[in-house]
């Protein structure tokens, strides 16, 4: 993987307070575990509250670590006026999501000025083996201040109609 250089020195602590921001995550135990430049790591323990019939993770929650550790690792190098949204995800699901703690692995691809892409894996730890159980491709917007997003686009020419 590339190294990238963050826009913000503070990319850390503003992606931990981003992350912390969001009910969703502390509702599925769903931690940050490393970070680094263009690079997030999320884990969480097993919980039955968030199975389906078969008693596996449901699929939903798989998807949600996974596109988190997208806009986490998305997130480290934005500027620091930014914030951060998905705009599309495709998710494969590779085994069933068995386990006693899962963690969600990803990195930056492409970062852009508006546009981010990262890819991302989600691992279950289960009886001492880790298996790769799901694989996302995910875009992310950065959103910037008006005042910031109209300073950085091109101005047309004067003069004309």
């Amino acid at each position: 993987m590339a190294a990238f250089e963050p826009k913000d020195p503070g990319y850390r602590a503003a992606a931990v307070a981003m992350f912390e921001r969001q009910p969703a995550m502390h509702t599925l135990g769903i931690v940050i575990v490393r970070l680094a430049p263009g690079e997030a790591e999320l884990a969480m323990l097993h919980s039955s509250a968030l199975t389906q019939q078969n008693g596996f993770v449901h699929a939903g929650i798989i998807t949600a670590g996974l596109d988190n550790a997208c806009g986490v690792a998305a997130f480290t190098l934005m500027p620091a006026e930014a914030d951060i949204l998905t705009v599309e995800f495709k998710t494969t699901l590779l085994a069933p999501a068995r386990g006693e703690r899962f963690v969600f692995k990803a990195e930056v691809v492409k970062p852009g000025r508006t546009l981010t892409f990262c890819e991302a894996k989600a691992f279950a730890e289960h009886d001492g083996k880790t298996s790769l159980i799901a694989t996302m491709t995910g875009t992310l917007m950065a959103m910037l201040p008006r005042a910031v997003a109209a300073h950085q686009r091109p101005r047309p020419p004067h003069g004309g109609n």
